[in-house]
């Protein structure tokens, strides 16, 4: 199983979200890609919780597929649409 870490800060920053709706949105990602201008290991991921809404995510691999969530907003970024090749 894998474990995903949420950092508290994305609550001090974002206090509309919260550790479930994180964890819901990376689980249900509809795109995730890994960053190239950075680290092998950090993706940015797309996703919906089950309040319906869709947060943008990035996270950092670590040892034994765990994983650090340490952004989280929403909507997503216009930047971050276009690090996907998507289209709003």
């Amino acid at each position: 199983m894998i474990k995903l870490v949420v950092h508290p800060r994305i609550f001090e920053r974002h206090p509309e979200l919260d550790e479930v709706s994180v964890v819901e949105a990376w689980e249900n990602a509809l795109i995730s890609a890994p960053r190239i201008d950075k680290d092998y290991d950090e993706y940015v991921v797309v996703g919906f919780d089950a309040k319906g809404r869709l947060l943008e995510l990035v996270g950092i691999r670590g040892d034994l597929g765990s994983w650090l969530i340490y952004h989280a907003t929403t909507p997503p970024s216009e930047k971050t649409y276009r690090e996907l090749g998507i289209a709003r």
